[in-house]
């Protein structure tokens, strides 16, 4: 398992807030605000005693003292001395210096986040042919400058998959932020009718492991979702779809379908997996809390045995490299230039 604390530098934190011009009681205030502001959980009211820790090295910051420290300095997670830089992690601008342009910073940022999209590769390390990477980004690029252009263009279904805890509902979000297209999210879609179905099958609302649910309760949240994606093609609306989809894009024929039912409505379909490590998913997975992941925590090791982390889909797709966090930390700071409403954490 990869090691969250490799590379940690607890000086680099308190040389950042000095480099702000700020005291221990500033960014206190700075961080509380930060929390306030995009809804953050976790960050005690004794911020200073907590800063403290974490600049001297007597406590590792959680995730979500994390985020908000490169919210506050707008700096990434290696900037600050938390981890190692993961390749082709850039690192922020330098504080100290202007701002070249007039929204040069939103941009850069924008751009440094969408980049985080990149080929995806099979099971042989060759990449993924027929994935076209780079057109995605100019897509989505295009769609954040012109929310409405008069360009006609093939709509496209954005396919967000990842084993839990990845990050990729955060970075559907942050997709969706970008671009205007609607998200469909499988859990906040279906989850209040199968938990319904599942205690009228006489199963556990919470049960997402058993053969009743994966057999019986599964296939018709898929379902679900996939005909709330089509209706959105059929009127011409770009969609962003966020589920696991585990199972699917690893069925060929599953995928097959799903193209051509989108080919039929003129659109194009986009599969981009989630890549993350095993301690950054537990780390999410347990501090989110979420009823439907108690067995995961309580049952770490035998859930892992289930997850293949090299796995990929079987169909020319797209990978976002969210490795120790790297990718919605660029969110974030993308966010953060641009001024745009964070979602709630």
């Amino acid at each position: 398992m990869e090691n969250l604390r490799a590379g940690w530098v607890p000086d680099r934190l308190r040389e950042r807030r000095e480099a702000e011009g700020l005291s221990l009681e500033e960014a206190g205030r700075g961080l509380l605000g930060i929390a306030g502001r995009v809804q953050l959980k976790g960050i005690s009211a004794d911020t200073v005693r907590a800063l403290r820790q974490h600049e001297q090295g007597e406590a590792y910051p959680g995730p979500h003292y994390r985020r908000a420290y490169c919210l506050l300095y707008g700096a990434t997670e290696a900037d600050l001395g938390f981890r190692s830089a993961i390749p082709g992690e850039e690192a922020s601008a330098d504080p100290t210096q202007p701002d070249n342009g007039t929204n040069g910073t939103n941009v850069s940022a924008v751009e440094r986040a969408v980049h985080r999209i990149g080929p995806g590769s099979g099971s042989d390390g060759a990449d993924s042919d027929g994935a076209d990477h780079i057109s995605l980004r100019q897509r989505i690029i295009g769609a954040w400058r012109h929310r409405y252009s008069s360009v006609p263009h093939r709509p496209v279904l954005l396919m967000v998959g990842g084993y839990a805890g990845s990050g990729k509902t955060e970075l559907a979000r942050f997709l969706v932020q970008l671009t205007g297209w609607p998200v469909l999210d499988k859990d906040p879609l279906t989850r209040p009718l199968v938990e319904k179905l599942l205690v009228a099958l006489g199963g556990d609302p919470d049960d997402r492991r058993s053969d009743l649910y994966l057999d019986q309760v599964r296939p018709l949240e898929y379902d679900c979702l996939m005909q709330s994606a089509m209706a959105n093609l059929r009127a011409g609306v770009s969609t962003v779809l966020c589920a696991p989809f585990v199972a699917q894009m690893t069925d060929e024929a599953w995928m097959q379908r799903t193209t051509g039912q989108a080919d039929a409505f003129g659109a194009d379909v986009c599969p981009v997996w989630v890549r993350c490590d095993e301690r950054s998913m537990q780390e999410h997975i347990v501090f989110r809390a979420a009823a439907r992941d108690a067995w995961k925590i309580e049952r770490w090791d035998e859930y892992m045995a289930t997850v293949d982390l090299d796995l990929r889909p079987v169909v020319p797709h797209l990978v976002v490299d969210n490795r120790l966090g790297a990718a919605v930390n660029a969110a974030d700071q993308a966010r953060l230039a641009m001024g745009t409403p964070h979602p709630s954490a």
